[in-house]
């Protein structure tokens, strides 16, 4: 069995390439796919941090940034400014499926690439966050 440390750097590992995979897919205007790939990097960021805090495996059942963000607030309270990343939430679900918008293709309605760079720049801080007290552990 792996310990708690390093089950969160493969978690954090990958969550890295999750975010790296997301800003390719942003570079090449694929939006919709983008933006979903950051909101799963920062969520699996996050389980991360968990993995290495705490042992209430509860946290590992929901895909809500907000809620992971929550938890690890509770374990280490400077992760507060983190909280600006729950609005990655929005893209898990509308994202993927046709009938997640009303009327929408998600491939049609992400557009914006101001609103894909938003979404890789709280994903980043995310990863970056963890990544630097993961680092403190190790």
């Amino acid at each position: 069995m792996r310990s708690p440390i390093d089950e969160a750097f493969r978690w954090l590992t990958h969550a890295q390439d999750e975010y790296q995979d997301a800003e390719d897919l942003r570079e090449r205007g694929r939006f919709y796919l983008a933006l979903f790939h950051f909101q799963q990097a920062a969520e699996k960021a996050l389980k991360a941090f968990l993995y290495a805090h705490t042992d209430d495996r509860r946290v590992f059942f929901t895909h809500s940034v907000l809620e992971l963000v929550q938890a690890a607030v509770a374990l280490d309270p400077s992760l507060v400014d983190l909280e600006k990343a729950s609005r990655l939430d929005q893209y898990y679900i509308p994202t993927r499926y046709p009938n997640g918008l009303p009327g929408g293709v998600p491939s049609r309605f992400y557009t914006d690439p101001d609103e894909a760079t938003e979404a890789s720049t709280l994903a980043h801080r995310v990863i970056k966050a963890v990544a630097r007290r993961l680092e403190e552990q190790k």
